[in-house]
């Protein structure tokens, strides 16, 4: 339930056109560096490898990514984000920080900061991380 009304409210606050998936694969691709494969992307955000590949088309017909293909496999692609995606994530992060603010600001910092590590030993526990 919790997880379905941040999915809400942060949907609301994103950029006019722009999904949380659209922002969540800008973010992961910024915050990484470098190139991913569809595959990669697809396994780290636990969606099948179609929902990846419909969201990066999204993205690549926004102009927020390029895919090329894989020089050292022609049936592979990998992914890097644009300047106009980053562009596009810096403005999502700057609209969303707003709702995140009000939202620590109502739990208090020092309950989010306490849970905090308890919400990521339970993800990697979930993704078999551990």
């Amino acid at each position: 339930m919790a997880d379905q009304l941040a999915r809400n409210l942060l949907t609301k606050a994103l950029p006019k056109g722009m999904e949380l998936s659209h922002f969540s694969v800008l973010n992961h691709l910024a915050r990484v560096g470098g190139e991913r494969s569809p595959a990669q992307l697809a396994d780290a955000f636990h969606v099948t490898r179609g929902a990846m590949t419909n969201t990066l088309t999204k993205l690549e017909w926004a102009g927020h990514i390029h895919i090329r293909p894989d020089w050292d496999d022609a049936r592979r692609k990998m992914v890097s984000i644009s300047p106009s995606g980053r562009r596009a994530r810096d403005l999502a992060i700057e609209a969303i920080a707003p709702v995140v603010a009000e939202v620590v600001a109502d739990v208090g910092a020092d309950k989010v900061k306490a849970v905090l590590p308890v919400l990521r030993a339970l993800r990697q526990a979930l993704s078999g991380e551990n």
